[in-house]
């Protein structure tokens, strides 16, 4: 087999923006990039996801999955602990990595500008754990 058949000219998948925009839109601001299920590939989900203004997720975590992901736009604040006890507040080009098991959340503290992420999982199986309970009212400022 030669090379180009191998790394023939469907061998790189290009998404565009208006791609990605279109479908954070109708799936309510998470969508899926590239998704490697069924291909050799299958540890790895890259996708795009963003919080309107005043918009929380709820108390959850990953099971044995890592994410991490990178603020492409706006300042959220990221929650972690048992009861959400440790804060940070990001902003456009900061990363946040959350380990396997991690109780989180993300918060857009704005009332005008919406968050954009970039996320990258070890996983293409979309587990989100959701944790009922109180949570902290004063967290703990980290970095």
């Amino acid at each position: 087999m030669t090379e180009a058949k191998i790394w023939g000219r469907n061998a790189v998948r290009v998404v565009r923006a208006g791609e990605v925009d279109e479908a954070k839109n109708s799936a309510g601001g998470r969508a899926t990039v590239f998704d490697f299920a069924g291909t050799e590939a299958r540890q790895t989900w890259l996708g795009a996801a963003n919080l309107a203004p005043g918009v929380a997720t709820g108390l959850h975590h990953h099971g044995r999955h890592e994410v991490a992901f990178f603020v492409a736009k706006g300042h959220p604040e990221v929650r972690w602990g048992e009861r959400l006890e440790f804060v940070a507040q990001l902003g456009p080009g900061d990363w946040a990595y959350f380990p396997p098991y991690v109780p989180h959340q993300e918060r857009n503290p704005s009332a005008t500008e919406r968050v954009e992420f970039v996320v990258v999982r070890s996983d293409s199986e979309r587990i989100a754990i959701k944790i009922p309970g109180p949570v902290a009212e004063n967290p703990e400022t980290v970095y």
